[in-house]
């Protein structure tokens, strides 16, 4: 049971924006906004994940997808820019240093 509870949890923050901006490369997060035309150019280190997911949640629709199927999974994403807003500010020290060191992760 516990195996699988870590697991479970593994696979959720998978697609986490925190876990997307901070553990990943840079240009991983880059080309990944890039490919779902994401209309932010860039993403600060401070609050990434949460930047990340509005970022996400202001991308174009793909044309092969429905209206109704994307905005389903629009309370998802919200969820997530919660989730990372508490995992943003555990790593607040962290990602002041990586903002004053690298500056924002550059999207264009």
């Amino acid at each position: 049971m516990r195996i699988q509870a870590v697991m479970l949890a593994t696979l959720m923050l998978a697609g986490c924006g925190t876990v997307q901006t901070v553990v990943r490369s840079d240009q991983a997060a880059a080309d990944y906004l890039k490919d779902k035309k994401s209309h932010c150019g860039a993403v600060p280190r401070i609050y990434s994940g949460v930047t990340y997911d509005f970022c996400l949640l202001h991308a174009e629709r793909p044309d092969d997808v429905d209206a109704f199927n994307y905005n389903n999974a629009t309370p998802g994403v919200l969820v997530d820019a919660a989730l990372s807003g508490v995992l943003d500010t555990l790593l607040l020290p962290y990602t002041i240093y990586k903002q004053q060191a690298d500056g924002s992760i550059v999207i264009n």
